[in-house]
């Protein structure tokens, strides 16, 4: 008997899913853990394993379709089978004679693309055409991305797995893999320029896909407007790829690189600054991907290569020397471009403030024996205790006790939680990403010093996931290495609080009846008035206080 298969719910947020690739076609055998495809979730691309054996009959969409969760996703049953009352039942009433069309589009992917020049822009769905390839959603966050970047050019051909290009995303820059084979037929933007999430990217199909009638109806517009689109990229987009070419390194050199060249976001930025092609460059991490240290490596070896493209990266800088110089009295400002980090930490701080009743509660700490026991820990720990790792132990313990200071406000329900994830900024060059140290309260002070580490060199690298910087209950922000005493930190949400940390200071402090010298550390918790009240904030940080003022306590 027929068994329908419908989107499932694969993250705690998901909503739609996204078909990346279809591991199965209409008419395969699948068998009860088979994958049948590999599902684009708001979180991570997943696969997705068949439940039962049978004949795949039916699939809801082709790759790169949407679908909302619980629509249907597939059909499997006997070769054969009859499944119209089950395609009746997920189409509303409307006649199931669309069905064999489907799933023959699905076996002939050359038939399917041949209606669309005859089809008008407005009835093409871009979600459902294999060729298309729309900007995705690659953090839980972003509303757009940035083309940093194309790796490949209009005309060149394109294998499942290849870099098609690296997207800037409001918290990273990362590498666009294609999902499919054929040409690249058209670029929805130049590199430098923005794409919203689900506008379309790219195009890749054959020399017989009409190119025009999937860009007119990407722009919801007739098909006299499309020609025009396709011919514009394509003399555009090389345009910017030729001027670093004659700055490569000289043909002299071994290539070490031959066919795909693995590399960073940053490496790849250093090489275009720097005019050094990639595939002269030796690379030292896993899989022979390039990384910052081997471009340094190569610059002070490499020779007259980097030394020639030396004036055109340093161009900008002198540029900026000439402003800075301008006459006393001579209005010069500079404009930059905001960059996607900036736009939501604009956007998602300012819903913050502006949303949330924030109140702030500060206290000074004694510090005396915490830098005592910082300095006896580490004559012999392999791995150096920063004050940052106390803090955050200290914080995470105090959480255990206080959970409602350990919640998120949710509109019509508050989540009180039982984990300890603590979210720690880290200020990067566009902005400030947040890595979270997951079960913090569970760590020892080594592991905790060696995943801050971790996340703050990842982070300033640009390589953190979107899953380092997911499901935090609570954040601290630290500005104490940078001489500041006392501030207030925009609580990240949906987190109830935040923990603004100061510097330590030596003051003069009575203890005993007696004015001495004292290490004094003054911290701020900003809490969300809708969840928190002062006096549990308050009982909050006097735990935090006794734990710092007495670390022996966090050991036991």
């Amino acid at each position: 008997m027929a068994e329908e298969i419908l989107m499932p719910r694969l993250s705690d947020t998901m909503t739609e899913g996204v078909v990346a690739t279809w591991n199965k076609r209409v008419g395969d055998a699948v068998k009860a853990g088979d994958v049948l495809a590999e599902i684009e979730t708001d979180k991570a691309t997943m696969e997705l394993e068949s439940y039962k054996s049978g004949t795949l009959l039916h699939i809801g969409t082709q790759n790169g379709g949407k679908l909302q969760v619980n629509d249907l996703l597939a059909v499997i049953g006997d070769a054969g089978e009859d499944i119209s009352a089950i395609l009746a039942k997920h189409s509303g009433g409307a006649p199931v004679v669309a069905a064999p069309v489907e799933s023959a589009a699905v076996e002939t992917p050359v038939v399917a693309a041949a209606p669309a020049p005859t089809a008008t822009a407005a009835t093409l769905d871009l979600s459902t055409m294999e060729e298309v390839v729309l900007m995705p959603r690659l953090s839980d966050t972003m509303t757009e991305g940035v083309i940093a970047g194309w790796n490949k050019q209009i005309g060149d051909t394109v294998k499942k797995g290849e870099v098609l290009a690296d997207i800037e995303t409001d918290k990273a820059t990362m590498e666009l893999e294609s999902y499919k084979d054929g040409i690249l037929l058209y670029q929805g933007a130049n590199a430098g320029e923005k794409i919203q999430v689900n506008d379309l990217l790219c195009i890749i199909g054959s020399a017989t896909t009409d190119v025009a009638a999937i860009v007119a109806a990407s722009k919801g517009g007739g098909t006299t407007a499309a020609p025009s689109a396709p011919v514009a990229v394509a003399t555009s987009a090389p345009a910017a790829t030729v001027a670093p070419a004659p700055a490569q390194a000289p043909a002299a050199q071994a290539v070490v690189n031959d066919g795909r060249i693995f590399a960073s976001p940053l490496a790849k930025k250093i090489a275009s600054e720097k005019g050094i092609d990639l595939k002269y460059v030796k690379g030292t991490a896993e899989n022979g991907r390039i990384i910052k240290s081997d471009l340094e490596a190569y610059i002070a070896t490499a020779g007259s290569a980097p030394q020639a493209a030396a004036p055109v990266a340093e161009a900008p800088k002198a540029a900026a020397t000439t402003v800075a110089s301008v006459p006393a009295g001579v209005v010069s400002f500079d404009e930059v471009p905001v960059s996607q980090m900036r736009k939501v930490i604009a956007r998602r701080l300012g819903e913050s403030l502006f949303t949330a009743p924030h109140f702030f509660l500060t206290m000074s700490i004694d510090m005396d024996a915490a830098v005592a026991a910082r300095t006896k820990i580490n004559e012999n720990a392999k791995v150096k205790i920063s004050f940052n790792d106390l803090v955050l132990k200290a914080t995470a313990l105090s959480l255990k006790q206080h959970p409602k200071i350990n919640s998120s406000w949710l509109g019509d329900k508050i989540r009180y939680n039982h984990h300890v994830n603590i979210g720690v900024a880290v200020a990067v060059e566009d902005g400030l990403l947040v890595p979270v140290v997951r079960f913090a309260d569970g760590l020892s002070l080594s592991q905790i010093a060696v995943q801050v580490k971790d996340y703050a060199q990842k982070a300033k690298d640009k390589k953190l996931q979107p899953s380092d910087w997911e499901g935090s209950t609570f954040t601290i922000s630290n500005l104490g290495m940078f001489g500041i005493d006392q501030f207030t930190a925009i609580i990240n949400p949906p987190d109830a609080c935040i923990l603004a940390v100061g510097g330590i200071s030596q003051v003069p402090v009575v203890k005993n009846g007696a004015v001495v010298p004292g290490n004094i550390m003054k911290v701020t918790l900003s809490c969300d008035h809708r969840v928190v009240d002062g006096a549990m904030g308050a009982a909050f940080l006097q735990t935090l206080k006794s734990y710092l003022e007495e670390p022996l306590k966090m050991l036991v």
